[in-house]
């Protein structure tokens, strides 16, 4: 930051000569690598708007460009989980017994857990994956994380077109004695713009936390790992979440009821298969999940500041 310099005319004891002095203002010079202040910290993110959103969008762009088939992975890579899922789930172990559109069920499942935990991975690594850019350049580090979310939020977005268009299509298909249900555009389906807002606030609460905690100990990476498989077996992503009340285990059933996941999963399945409303605990625990990982997240993140970018 630029001091104000103030002047004043000196005469040289030697040549009588005036010379000019210029006297540098310091009070307002901050350390290099400093933690600013909370607010001006956000203020400094929302400058870095135009960076955040080009950042993200060519990094979708050259996301897979040495595949054949380049971004259509980016559709492949659900589609081919979620027959692999049925397939050993709902035809082999029979998991979609008694679940009605279990295809559409299976489909939605996949899809956002997908969308969820790519998310979540790559925020958590976006400090230590970019040191060099860290090292190199002044800006808020939190641009990084926030970069990341938004680019899995754009190269979801044909994701979640053929995840609408299959539900239309063959979400209807049943397994067993289930009861079909028809699938039909309605207003609930509009339920998926907030639903995934909230999802949003969730995932890079996480990831501010996260990417902390990975630039400081690498090892968490291999714990996030971990803790996505748990994630996927307590959201009920290709069973019935009713499954283990009927099996009487109740702290189970409890656990997954605060999952955000699962709060997002099952809004998404009552407004797209059956055409209605989820439980409104449902929305009361994901919008608190939303508020509370942003909020900590962020605390969190930019008290960290100045420890990104040292060598480790």
């Amino acid at each position: 930051m630029a001091a104000p310099a103030l002047e004043r005319a000196d005469e040289s004891p030697e040549s009588g000569e005036a010379r000019r002095v210029a006297q540098l203002d310091g009070s307002n010079l901050i350390r290099v690598g400093a933690r600013p202040g909370l607010f001006r910290y956000i203020r400094e993110i929302w400058d870095f708007r135009h960076f955040l959103y080009y950042d993200s969008h060519s990094r979708v762009s050259s996301a897979n460009s040495y595949d054949s088939l380049g971004r259509v992975w980016m559709i492949l890579n659900p589609v081919l989980f979620g027959t692999a899922y049925f397939f050993v789930f709902g035809l082999i172990l029979q998991t979609g017994r008694g679940i009605d559109n279990f295809i559409g069920y299976l489909i939605i499942g996949v899809f956002t857990f997908r969308f969820f935990t790519a998310a979540v991975t790559g925020g958590a690594n976006a400090i230590a994956g970019n040191q060099k850019v860290v090292q190199a350049f002044n800006f808020p580090r939190a641009c990084l994380v926030i970069s990341t979310t938004v680019r899995e939020l754009f190269s979801s977005i044909p994701m979640f077109f053929v995840m609408a268009l299959l539900v239309l299509t063959i979400g209807d298909m049943q397994l067993g004695d289930a009861e079909e249900v028809p699938i039909n555009l309605t207003w609930h389906w509009l339920l998926f713009f907030p639903c995934i807002l909230l999802a949003l606030m969730v995932m890079l609460g996480w990831s501010l936390a996260l990417a902390r905690a990975v630039n400081a100990h690498n090892d968490i990476k291999h714990l996030i790992s971990f803790s996505t498989r748990i994630l996927f077996y307590t959201s009920a992503v290709f069973f019935s979440a009713d499954r283990y009340s009927d099996l009487g285990v109740n702290w189970l059933d409890t656990v997954m009821s605060l999952n955000p996941l699962f709060c997002v999963l099952d809004i998404l399945r009552h407004a797209w298969l059956y055409d209605a409303a989820a439980d409104p605990s449902r929305w009361i625990v994901l919008g608190s999940w939303a508020a509370g990982s942003m909020l900590i997240g962020f605390l969190i993140f930019w008290h960290g500041e100045e420890s990104y970018g040292k060598e480790r």
